[in-house]
């Protein structure tokens, strides 16, 4: 059963405690699915959870246990899904400028949605398709990202029509003849998976599944002929066609968002391993005041099925667990991450909370608003880098990797002067105490 929760804290048993995250996890248990700050007032901190009984929750190893993996330098970039954000909110508007981060560095973590697009998805080799949870569980520093030459990819369809059935078998064929992905099987549900969007009071997306019993025998299925990637695509329910029509005009966020990181972490969480969902079938049935839609949001309006981009980014998605037999061409953990990218009023989620708490700098991007307004100052947090855009993010992220202080680029730069060079008369008697 999946359930979602908010909870309300007091603002001053938190901000300052010294850990805002063990005081947080300690209000919403260990069976938390996924949970993040929505709103700060002046009294009290709104966090909203997923929660998933019966679920085992698996014991997490140390920050001390890892490793350091020498001369890599990894970003990670958060386009927080279900929030609305200006840059990456759409349908993989994000991709730009997330391969113009990845070119300051080896290697680049990003959140599938913020490269997906349907049949269009744009990644540089060294931009690392990461689902969300394996990126908090990262950043906490409880597993490292093993790089695989190549994933072998099963897919789970929920139960469909034959006519949809076609549509997403061209699909996988497609990618396998074009893309050259390795996709073990299809295996296509006896009963609906049932994946519904759910509003929050923040206005940010989540969702609930009515039956992951099914997703996860059919995930089982696939594992067991050598996948080594899940992608889930199912017909997701509760979007109201005003809502969606919104959301194509640019004025509302993505409500498949919240319930697509659902999906997915459920199966990352039960099986430990790279997962992506997608929708089966793309609205086209709207009321739209244009039918050309926003830019940022054509890549799905163009497209049939959401499906072909999470096929090809799952190709060589990062590994969380070690399997025997199975050889990886890098390893990255939480000692190689340079820096954390994120929307500047986004800082309630696990990745930055955690960067925060490690020391990792966070470089918070003010051009890419979203519905939430959880900043810097409502936190508590310090150090955080301020950028208006992504471009200047990218600058800073150079400047991390080259060991540049900003400081020594920004005007005025202070001046350094010893005590007794104050002024002439204090030089004149620095000379006189000397001569």
């Amino acid at each position: 059963m999946i359930e979602n929760r908010q909870f309300r804290l007091n603002r001053f048993d938190v901000i300052g405690t010294g850990s805002l995250t063990e005081v947080i996890e300690r209000w919403v248990g260990a069976d938390v699915l996924r949970w993040y700050i929505a709103q700060v007032t002046d009294h009290e901190i709104v966090v909203e959870a997923t929660f998933s009984e019966g679920e085992p929750q698996e014991p997490a190893e140390g920050l001390a246990d890892r490793r350091h993996y020498p001369g890599k330098s990894v970003a990670l970039s958060i386009i927080p899904t279900g929030v609305g954000c200006e840059l990456g909110g759409y349908a993989g508007d994000a991709a730009p400028a997330t391969n113009l981060l990845a070119a300051t560095v080896d290697y680049l973590v990003t959140n599938p949605n913020a490269v997906n697009a349907s049949n269009f998805i744009s990644l540089d080799d060294n931009v690392l398709y990461t689902e969300g949870l394996c990126i908090d569980r990262f950043v906490k520093g409880e597993v490292d990202l093993a790089v695989p030459y190549a994933n072998r990819v099963g897919l789970v369809i929920e139960k469909s029509s034959p006519g949809e059935l076609d549509m997403i078998y061209n699909v996988v064929n497609t990618v396998r003849a074009v893309h050259g992905v390795d996709i073990v099987d299809c295996v296509v549900t006896d009963e609906p998976i049932g994946s519904r969007c759910v509003e929050n009071g923040s206005g940010a997306f989540v969702g609930t599944v009515d039956h992951p019993e099914v997703l996860f025998a059919a995930c089982e299925r696939l594992i067991q002929q050598g996948a080594t990637a899940l992608a889930i695509t199912t017909r997701i329910q509760d979007v109201s066609a005003e809502d969606h029509a919104r959301h194509f005009a640019g004025e509302y966020p993505n409500p498949l968002g919240g319930v697509e990181a659902v999906l997915s972490h459920l199966v990352v969480r039960r099986f430990r391993l790279p997962a992506a969902h997608a929708p089966l079938v793309n609205s086209k049935d709207l009321e739209l005041e244009h039918e050309i839609v926003d830019a940022r949001g054509a890549g799905e309006m163009a497209s049939a099925s959401g499906l072909a981009c999470t096929l090809i980014g799952l190709r060589r998605a990062p590994q969380i667990r070690p399997r025997p037999c199975q050889r990886c061409r890098d390893v990255v953990n939480v000692h190689n991450l340079l820096a954390l990218v994120t929307p500047a009023n986004t800082l309630g989620g696990i990745p930055a909370i955690y960067a925060h708490k490690y020391g990792v700098p966070i470089i918070a991007v003010a051009d890419n608003r979203t519905v939430l307004g959880v900043s810097k100052e409502k936190v508590g947090m310090t150090e955080v880098i301020d950028v208006r855009s992504y471009a200047e993010a990218a600058g800073v992220l150079l400047a991390l990797r080259r060991g540049i202080h900003l400081d020594s680029i920004r005007r005025p730069l202070p001046t350094f002067r010893h005590r007794q060079g104050r002024g002439a008369h204090a030089r004149r008697a620095y000379r006189e105490q000397f001569a």
